[in-house]
């Protein structure tokens, strides 16, 4: 992505609600497979999406991820259970075996087995367990496994996220767009059974993903890595580690991610980083700041990063002492998917406006902390990007007054 020059452009970080046609015909896909009723029914869903988001004020649009595979099996989204649809060498298990039970710096020598335990989850575990909390979670049925070479069978897949976002960008009047893939880091978040090491699991990853993410940019779309994997393993590391130690552990996603992009033009790439995003407390998120020299390590030409959410609004300030790489830009969360509450166009102004008094007004791009999709009412989600544009055009009239 080009930086600003005439005004505060505005995107999201990816997953849209879907229509409930849309869900409906999923359903029926997930049984009988994909079909040309259910093919012309997505390429309609995702031309529509793409003009609310237009008509919202939003300038770097998606598809909304609706070809994204949801299932119901693996109860974590659509953000990361679609990967597994696109890559062979799995199986699914009803035991997750992918925990860090602790942290070693020396390479090879991270435990990973056990059940996942969030220290936010365990610090909460009243409110998690209870129904009425609004943060209840039943737990998740299958889980997807390595038990032989990993292997990309997504190549159809992403040819119809292209080619109906695309369609959808040429009928709106839109220039640029983003598709987004799992990073290596999270994909192998699962039990492996198949490769000898951590480290060979996690750069197998990378060489399936690599496909994606190049169909993705020989497109002439920008590819946005979710790796929540990056912050999110430090709440499920315990004991609680040095910052140090978790640092250490971390750098081989960001090495891998790294090779999977090699060679890849930096401004079509634009990395997200999140802690996770479920409804909850996170208290027990890692701090931005010891986190950003990391996440700059990657190559990637732009930056997503929660910023509106009440647990991580006060880390603008992390920008008063960062340099941000020349030629590149950061894409703050502006608005929030964790609260119902609809930001005032002031408030979208106000904080757009800190971003560019310490990195400069032509390298923010003003977008959501996550995903809207499966968080938020459908209804409120249209007036969230709604709110964003509005708060966007205040900002640039006072930017380039």
């Amino acid at each position: 992505m080009s930086l600003n020059t005439t005004h505060i452009r505005t995107s999201h970080a990816g997953s849209l609600p879907r229509t409930a046609a849309l869900l409906a015909a999923n359903e029926v896909k997930e049984a009988r497979g994909v079909t040309a009723e259910f093919e012309a029914l997505l390429e309609e869903s995702v031309i529509d999406v793409v003009a609310r988001q237009k008509a919202a004020g939003i300038d770097i649009v998606n598809d909304g991820e609706f070809g994204h595979a949801m299932s119901d099996s693996v109860d974590y989204g659509a953000w990361w259970s679609y990967s597994f649809a696109r890559m062979g060498g799995l199986e699914l298990d009803s035991d997750q075996k992918w925990a860090v039970d602790a942290v070693d710096s020396t390479p090879g020598n991270v435990a990973l087995t056990g059940f996942v335990h969030r220290r936010d989850r365990n610090i909460f575990a009243e409110a998690y367990n209870d129904p009425t909390s609004g943060i209840f979670s039943a737990g998740a049925k299958l889980f997807p496994k390595c038990t032989g070479p990993l292997t990309y069978t997504g190549h159809d897949a992403v040819a119809s996220d292209i080619k109906n976002l695309t369609t959808g960008m040429a009928r709106a009047g839109v220039t640029e767009g983003f598709v987004a893939a799992l990073s290596p880091g999270s994909a192998s978040r699962i039990s492996n059974e198949h490769y000898a090491t951590e480290e060979e699991f996690i750069y197998a990853c990378a060489d399936v993903l690599r496909q994606e993410y190049t169909a993705i940019i020989d497109a002439g779309l920008t590819v946005q890595i979710d790796d929540p994997s990056i912050a999110e393993n430090w709440d499920q590391v315990s004991p609680e580690p040095s910052v140090e130690d978790y640092l250490k552990f971390t750098q081989i996603r960001v090495e891998a991610l790294n090779y999977a992009l090699r060679g890849l033009p930096e401004e079509q790439i634009r990395f997200h980083l999140c802690w996770g995003s479920w409804h909850g407390p996170h208290t027990t998120d890692l701090p931005f700041p010891d986190l950003v020299d990391t996440m700059l390590m990657i190559n990637a030409g732009s930056y997503s990063f929660e910023a509106a959410n009440v647990r991580h609004e006060h880390e603008w300030k992390v920008w008063q002492d960062t340099t941000l790489p020349e030629g590149k830009l950061i894409v703050p969360g502006i608005v929030s998917h964790a609260t119902n509450v609809v930001e005032h166009p002031e408030l979208v102004a106000d904080r757009i406006e800190r971003f560019a008094s310490v990195v400069g007004r032509e390298s923010v791009i003003a977008s959501t902390d996550c995903g809207l999709g499966g968080r938020v009412h459908p209804q409120i989600a249209a007036a969230k990007l709604a709110t964003l544009g509005e708060g966007a055009a205040l900002a640039s009239k006072r930017l380039w007054k």
